[in-house]
């Protein structure tokens, strides 16, 4: 659905993007990740004709999206949640959008509906809280029925309760056939519901794979509360594990569960407690996007 191929943007010296290429599938959610200032704006700016790649380029369908035809009805986009009047009612907001894009005036009530806003759409958009700017801009997005949506930061700003909604609409979108491409730093959120993932760093891709392939890079360890660690622990090195032994507590990588307790079994060593714990996607993700990191904490 979407290809971007060898995107690159340079600023001066800065090489802000740099020879980026990836595919977007439809009927799936893509997650856009990596820390602060690895790309992840001017890309989506890029994509959408915004700012004028110095190479490569974005196509959607095969076709370059200043080419599009009718590109709200390809392509909705929410990159900056204030861009609106914000002396203008939300129905008259997207009441201007739809005239613009010759979408039909019925679409207006329509995802009013969809995002919520129906009892708010003769508010001003001065008004409204960053959560609600949110829900607005993304009425604005759904105007012209588009197969693609491509999100900078859609959870910004909601409650709990607006993210799940946000979460769900999105799935639905995406089950429907859609092609869902959203920036978040909201990492265990974005776990929840994301399909695919494009990780950059530096102005470079440096994965884009599904989120199973990318958690599979992060081993997970054997946790073993056990009066005999010691003697787990020597059986434990003879099948190639990493242990580290803190008094009852013992810690083995490289190993699965169902390993170190038939091995406790078979050696009558007891047990108090054993789990089995899995690097979250997020400490992944720091690990793999760690080198590029503009801004690091000592």
């Amino acid at each position: 659905m979407i290809t971007v191929s060898a995107l690159t943007k340079r600023y001066g010296s800065r090489v802000a993007v740099n020879d980026m290429t990836f595919d977007v599938a439809p009927g799936r959610v893509t997650g856009f990740v990596g820390p602060n200032g690895a790309g992840k704006s001017t890309t989506m700016r890029m994509m959408v004709g915004l700012t004028r790649p110095d190479h490569g380029d974005v196509r959607y369908h095969g076709v370059s999206y200043t080419r599009l035809q009718h590109p709200t009805r390809v392509v909705g986009s929410v990159l900056d949640a204030g861009a609106m009047h914000p002396g203008r009612t939300a129905r008259d907001h997207l009441q201007a959008m739809a005239a613009l894009s010759r979408i039909p005036a019925r679409r207006v009530e329509e995802v009013l509906h969809e995002v919520g806003l129906d009892t708010a759409a003769d508010q001003r958009a001065g008004g409204f809280s960053l959560g609600m700017r949110q829900r607005l801009a993304l009425a604005g997005a759904l105007l012209g029925e588009p197969d693609v949506l491509l999100l900078d930061e859609p959870s910004n700003g909601l409650d709990p309760d607006g993210i799940r909604w946000l979460r769900n609409s999105l799935s639905e979108f995406a089950a429907a056939g859609g092609t869902v491409f959203v920036s978040s730093r909201l990492i265990g959120e974005l776990e929840m519901f994301a399909d695919d993932l494009v990780v950059v760093g530096g102005g470079r891709l440096l994965a884009a794979e599904p989120v199973a392939a990318t958690l599979a890079r992060g081993e997970s360890r054997v946790v073993v509360r056990t009066p005999d660690s010691t003697e787990l622990a020597r059986l434990l090195t003879r099948h190639d594990v990493t242990i580290t032994v803190e008094g009852e507590r013992l810690t083995a990588t490289g190993t699965t569960l169902a390993t170190v307790s038939q091995l406790a079994f078979d050696h009558r060593i007891q047990v108090i407690e054993i789990t089995e714990v899995s690097r979250s996607l997020e400490e992944i993700l720091l690990d793999m996007t760690g080198a590029t990191a503009e801004f690091a904490a000592a």
